[in-house]
């Protein structure tokens, strides 16, 4: 279905304003984490399962949404997408029980993981090839400032009007994308009868919650504990059962041959290192200006804004320079921002400066905002037109595990330490191990060719 121009621009401020609430729910419940561990009577490490959850779930059914483009008209399951996303916000919002809560978490993950990766591919179909990388500059305002920005706002809302209102503010903006996505969407993407792969499916499920659950646990028991190795052993066999079963079949789940390409393989890895990064540390500030350090939530907003300032600025800028000067100016200097801050912060935390962690959660999130959405861009110029929607779509899964086991391994290094009343020490070695992530981001730079077409 050919759209008109103002049509076209209907749907994409419709998929912004959906993609921003709900990917602001990834993010936002980390500065209202110690209010709700204190509310439910839980541990950090229970308690960030909130957030990991969300990002497990959101990957899982990431996966699914090749299948879905293709089953559904692209109207109908954006739609529903969102109807399931207000049916888990308004559970989380109303609840008293920590496993109903965990329900409706599950809820707004399967919606968004699905809007998410259909988004892009909508909009990478809607847009010629020229316009891409500034159209997915703008969109990386949505889902790549969404998750910095939310912390910030949601400090403030919790200190006013109780963690329960982040989930009834949200809620109403996604019932208004609804029927603005009623009105203006279409057939945009075409779509056939096919049928799920239900084992595929089981056996992504199966590898994902594995390596998630194990290495969630490893902030609470050693490695030769059987909560620890026996989910990691089934997570890994599930995945690797899943990769050989996607290699053999003729029409896959998940084409997964598409990270031969060597481009779409780097982008991949490079955007698993990135999310890491930012899920991790957007979890350990707001606990270490509150619990740490006993400030307000409000205040801890207040900290991270301007570094959610700096995304939001740069995202569009960044998608601009993509088009004129390629990947690697951006890919370099993102890496060095991120290492920069990650170090910086690691080095000063002791001190309590809540200026410099602010100033370098700055430096950090301009890495981010230099790296988020031109990823995607650069990864998936090197494919074929009719691998958009699985390029997209396990791009996008493997960074939001890759942000889930970001969150479970750092938190848990934080933990292990806090245990034995090395509190500084706990936070110094998460935000030393993100550095090396940084520094991950500086050497496959390094190895990437220069000009526009790199």
């Amino acid at each position: 279905m050919e759209l008109t121009v103002k049509r076209k621009n209907g749907v994409f401020a419709t998929i912004l304003v959906s993609c921003i609430a709900c990917s602001m729910l990834s993010t936002a419940l980390n500065t209202a984490l110690p209010q709700i561990l204190v509310d439910f009577k839980i541990d950090s490490s229970t308690g960030q399962w909130l957030t990991s959850i969300y990002s497990l779930v959101m990957g899982i059914l990431t996966l699914a949404t090749p299948f879905l483009i293709r089953r559904f008209s692209a109207r109908g399951l954006y739609l529903c997408t969102l109807l399931i996303f207000l049916l888990g916000l308004l559970l989380s919002g109303c609840t008293t029980s920590f496993g109903v809560m965990m329900a409706g978490r599950v809820l707004q993950a399967a919606g968004n993981g699905i809007m998410v990766a259909q988004g892009q591919v909508l909009i990478l179909t809607m847009f010629p090839l020229e316009k891409r990388g500034s159209v997915m500059g703008i969109y990386g305002l949505a889902i790549g400032t969404s998750p910095v920005i939310a912390p910030a706002l949601a400090g403030i809302v919790v200190d006013f009007f109780g963690w329960r209102m982040i989930f009834y503010i949200v809620a109403v903006v996604v019932a208004v994308s609804a029927v603005m996505t009623g009105i203006l969407f279409g057939d945009i993407l075409e779509h056939e009868k096919s049928r799920l792969d239900i084992l595929s499916l089981a056996l992504c499920s199966v590898g994902v919650c594995g390596l998630l659950l194990g290495a969630g646990n490893v902030g609470k028991y050693s490695l030769t504990n059987v909560r620890v190795w026996v989910p990691l052993a089934c997570g890994l066999a599930g995945t690797v059962i899943f990769a050989a079963r996607q290699l053999r079949m003729e029409a896959p789940f998940m084409e997964l041959r598409i990270l031969k390409v060597p481009r779409y393989r780097t982008a991949v890895i490079a955007s698993m290192v990135m999310y890491a990064t930012v899920m991790a540390s957007s979890i350990l500030i707001p606990i270490y200006i509150q619990s740490v350090l006993g400030f307000s939530a409000t205040l801890s907003g207040l900290v991270t804004m301007p570094g959610a300032l700096a995304t939001a600025l740069i995202s569009p800028v960044s998608g601009k320079l993509y088009d004129n000067f390629g990947i690697k100016p951006l890919f370099l200097a993102g890496g060095i921002m991120l290492t920069a801050g990650s170090l910086g912060t690691a080095l000063i935390l002791e001190g309590g400066s809540l200026f410099g962690i602010g100033a370098l959660n700055v430096v950090r999130c301009a890495g981010i905002g230099c790296l988020m959405m031109p990823f995607v861009t650069w990864g998936m110029s090197g494919l074929r037109t009719e691998h958009t929607s699985h390029g997209t779509a396990l791009i996008t899964s493997l960074r939001t595990v890759a942000g889930a086991f970001g969150s479970a391994i750092f938190v848990a290094i934080y933990n292990t330490a806090a245990e034995s009343g090395r509190v500084y020490g706990g936070m110094r070695a998460a935000f030393a191990g993100l550095a090396v992530f940084g520094a991950i981001e500086i050497v496959l730079a390094c190895r990437q060719k220069g000009g526009k077409e790199a």
